[in-house]
């Protein structure tokens, strides 16, 4: 795979995780850290990690607003 794909998805990923630490509440995703032990290395496993984490807020967000 090209390594310049790679760079760019990751990127991709950072930026999607620096707006979720900082509008979704603590906790609901995990540290990259966490993410490679937890799901693996690969920018899919990341992408996993960060779905999830948008899952939970705005489930978070509905049980709240009822």
């Amino acid at each position: 795979m090209d390594e310049n794909y790679i760079y760019g998805e990751r990127t991709g990923l950072q930026l999607v995780r620096m707006a979720i630490e900082l509008t979704c509440p603590a906790g609901v995703l995990p540290s990259e850290d966490a993410v490679n032990c937890l799901y693996g290395p690969l920018p899919v496993n990341e992408g996993e990690a960060l779905a999830k984490a948008i899952i939970e807020t705005v489930e978070r967000l509905t049980r709240d607003s009822c």
